[in-house]
């Protein structure tokens, strides 16, 4: 069999969807299988380490590079994190084009599998499925259009007629959590299509007790403070306003709080902290993939404070690691929203749904502020059992190679 992954991110890459699909293109080819990468060269937050070990080079002179993961062939089309809208509006058309040639000439393909998002992909694969006769897959990692959060207009219905022919016109659609699930069965014209196969984490990766002997100490120091971190995009699915609030109603006190990486609402949280002076909430730039377990073991709490808009149509999947590694979570989420439902009686996350910014900032505050470092220990303990028996990268990955050599019975 063989399997073309479609994914606007993979390796070199250093973000989640990328090593999502790393371990998934692998887990097939360890299964016997023949896979195919077409992706973009890293844009997002390129690995050094992994840029080392798998250099790119040019396929097609302009067009194409080319790399060699793990023996897995990649296609990455140039792509580049513009400034400008119009800019990256180009940049992302350029590479539907010419990703789409690409596949066009990749001789006898099976099954292609694309993650969300970006819809479009899902869209161009359904066409590719036609003309190469072979079965589409389409991983639904966020809900389109609904975490945009647009009001009723051309746009949104444009996306969302789009979203219903992806589901429709596909051969399956994967989603990574029954709320997802919920949410989009309705919008099927054959609801069996549907599975429900959860994201994962690399165990032997993210484990607990690595130490933080590697870290840069000016970036990480030891201090004697309580310390909540968060690495990852720092992007409009969270809600930031609450980080800044609790960070000025703990100054002073023992508390430090570490945002890890970049995005469009990293300016806001540089602003706020020039604004009130907040000397105990620390921003740092992306680190490499190889160091997130010692950046989480630096830590005694992790959050997650996701903006009610957007609450209930993403899962973030670093929620496995932080577990994996024994830390346990803070979490700001709307009720009854997925990662509520998923952390909820697991013992492993102190969970605030209140609406109101002054009524979940106090609520935070005082916990911290009476909460021990034997607590969250203990609190850890119970996320790393939770992982290893449900959410390895063995059991998951498990269960896509299963569906998709099922559709080929």
């Amino acid at each position: 069999m063989k399997i073309l992954i479609h994914s606007l991110i993979f390796s070199p890459d250093g973000v989640s969807t990328a090593y999502l699909y790393n371990d998934i293109a692998s887990a097939f080819r360890q299964k016997g299988h023949e896979v195919v990468v077409v992706t973009t060269t890293p844009h997002f937050n390129a690995d050094p380490e992994q840029m080392a070990r798998q250099p790119m080079r040019w396929k097609i002179p302009g067009f194409c590079k080319e790399s060699d993961y793990r023996g897995i062939r990649v296609y990455h089309v140039p792509q580049k994190k513009f400034r400008s809208t119009v800019l990256r509006l180009l940049g992302f058309l350029y590479w539907h084009l010419v990703s789409f040639f690409l596949i066009l000439g990749i001789r006898r393909i099976d099954v292609i599998l694309s993650p969300s998002p970006p819809l479009t992909v899902g869209r161009m694969n359904l066409l590719l499925g036609r003309l190469k006769r072979c079965k589409v897959v389409y991983n639904v990692q966020e809900i389109y259009p609904d975490i945009l959060g647009l009001k009723d207009g051309l746009v949104k219905r444009t996306l969302a007629r789009m979203e219903r022919r992806i589901y429709s016109g596909s051969d399956a659609v994967t989603t990574i959590d029954p709320v997802f699930r919920d949410t989009i069965a309705g919008r099927f014209r054959d609801p069996s299509r549907l599975h429900v196969i959860p994201n994962f984490v690399d165990t032997e990766l993210y484990r607990p007790d690595t130490g933080h002997s590697r870290l840069d100490p000016a970036l990480f120091p030891e201090t004697a403070s309580l310390r909540l971190l968060y690495a990852g995009n720092i992007g409009l699915a969270q809600d930031w306003e609450p980080l800044v609030e609790l960070a000025r109603a703990t100054a002073g006190e023992a508390i430090d709080y570490f945002v890890v990486g970049d995005g469009v609402r990293k300016a806001y949280l540089e602003e706020s902290r020039r604004t009130y002076s907040l000397d105990n909430l620390h921003l740092l730039p992306y680190q490499p993939r190889g160091l997130m377990p010692e950046i989480l073991d630096y830590s005694d709490l992790q959050f997650i404070f996701m903006h009610p808009d957007c609450d209930g149509q993403g899962f973030p999947s670093k929620v496995y690691t932080v577990m994996a590694c024994a830390r346990p979570l803070l979490v700001c989420s709307g009720a009854g929203t997925p990662l509520m439902n998923f952390l909820e009686g697991r013992g492993c996350a102190l969970l605030v749904t209140e609406k109101d910014l002054s009524e979940k900032v106090a609520k935070m505050a005082a916990w911290l502020r009476t909460v021990t470092r034997g607590q969250l220990r203990e609190m850890g303990e119970k996320g790393v059992a939770e992982v290893r028996r449900y959410y390895s990268r063995e059991v998951v990955t498990g269960q896509y190679v299963a569906l998709i050599e099922s559709l080929l019975q």
